[in-house]
């Protein structure tokens, strides 16, 4: 008897290994949690559960839409959310010196962090409908420039460093390869180091010219401005090789360690569960972004082949940006540690994230068996 006889086929559709990894990687998320708040549920790991699981089930739901549905609301979506970007700037609500929230009601939104797979699809739809031989060329490649340009020097205004160069991550990544030529982004890269001495004086704030600098010398102001990277590495390191143990940490438990159930809680994990728990989360995050790219290389249209590229791109980049983060590689730029850190945004983006590519992936398999 074949599984699909055994099993219900919509339930069959579905990357039943993957949901099981990402639920891990979820549920060791509210165990560090837990250890950060002392021993407690509250105040973070019983709302982080609750919001995960309810997300987790959205993106089940998200998976049995269609192709063409995500093809449909790619550019009107796009639309509402620069909409509700602009919104932002004239209402949004002021949290830590940025504005980057809306109130509506039952729900504080942040629309930023819902451009991020966004512009992904919104990109991929447009080279969808492009002629490849126009991929080469200027037609080919300003839209899409624009299309991830306005989105990007909004978020920039709010400030949000982090996300905006998140949504040019993604953007970016879809027109490398859909086959925009090689030299304009060797071209492009050569021009933002050119302009970047420019921008850091006249288009950062102080904190982020700050954060730049004291990643360049941490040293320099240990108990200032550099005071996160240096009690992040600190945290990082003394848990050596297998960790101080569960409930053990002594940096984020005297509160030595800033924010480290939101930006730094992989240095509130690696205290506790060592090299070795640092290795295994980031093993779980490199299967589920294989697995993403995967259901790229299967896909039979050129959307779902840029989409699931982007999304898995955006899911690579939350991780690798808040990991160098804490290691004092990369600057401070505000990245969570996507279903990890506390926090319902970040949440949200990746569960959708990967509620398309499930649903992507629902699409190939129907295709593959017809």
């Amino acid at each position: 008897m074949s599984r699909n006889r055994i099993i219900p086929e919509p339930l069959a559709r579905i990357p039943w290994r993957v949901i099981l990894l990402v639920t891990a990687i979820g549920s060791f998320g509210l165990v560090v949690l837990y250890s950060a708040a002392g021993g407690s549920l509250r105040p973070w790991a019983m709302l982080q559960g609750i919001r995960f699981f309810v997300l987790l089930a959205g993106s089940l739901v998200l998976a049995r839409l269609p192709e063409r549905f995500w093809k449909g609301i790619a550019v009107p979506g796009y639309i509402a959310i620069v909409a509700a970007l602009i919104l932002v700037e004239l209402l949004g609500a002021v949290r830590g010196g940025s504005q980057r929230w809306l109130d509506v009601g039952f729900i504080r939104l942040q629309p930023s962090e819902l451009m991020k797979p966004l512009i992904v699809l919104a990109c991929a739809r447009f080279y969808e409908v492009l002629p490849p031989a126009e991929t080469r060329r200027w037609s080919g490649i300003w839209p899409a420039a624009v299309l991830i340009g306005i989105p990007a020097v909004i978020v920039m205004k709010q400030p949000d460093l982090g996300t905006a160069l998140m949504i040019c991550a993604g953007g970016v990544t879809v027109m490398f390869l859909a086959g925009v030529p090689l030299r304009l982004f060797i071209g492009g890269a050569i021009s933002v180091a050119i302009a970047a001495p420019l921008a850091f004086n006249l288009l950062l704030h102080d904190y982020q010219r700050n954060r730049v600098l004291i990643f360049m010398d941490p040293e320099s102001d240990p108990l200032g401005t550099g005071y996160h990277i240096s009690q992040s590495k600190i945290a990082i390191g003394s848990g050596g090789i297998w960790g101080k143990g569960f409930l053990n940490g002594t940096q984020s438990h005297l509160d030595y360690l800033p924010e480290g159930h939101t930006d730094f809680v992989f240095a509130t994990m690696a205290e506790e569960w060592g090299l070795v728990g640092g290795c295994l989360l980031i093993l779980a995050f490199l299967l589920v972004i294989r697995w993403g790219i995967d259901v790229g290389q299967r896909a039979k249209t050129r959307f779902a082949r840029l989409a699931a590229a982007g999304l898995s791109t955006t899911i690579f980049f939350y991780v690798a940006i808040n990991l160098m983060m804490v290691m004092g590689l990369a600057p401070v730029v505000g990245i969570p540690l996507p279903l990890v850190s506390y926090g319902g945004s970040s949440q949200m983006t990746v569960l959708l994230c990967l509620g398309i590519l499930m649903s992507l992936d629902r699409e190939n398999r129907r295709a593959t068996r017809w």
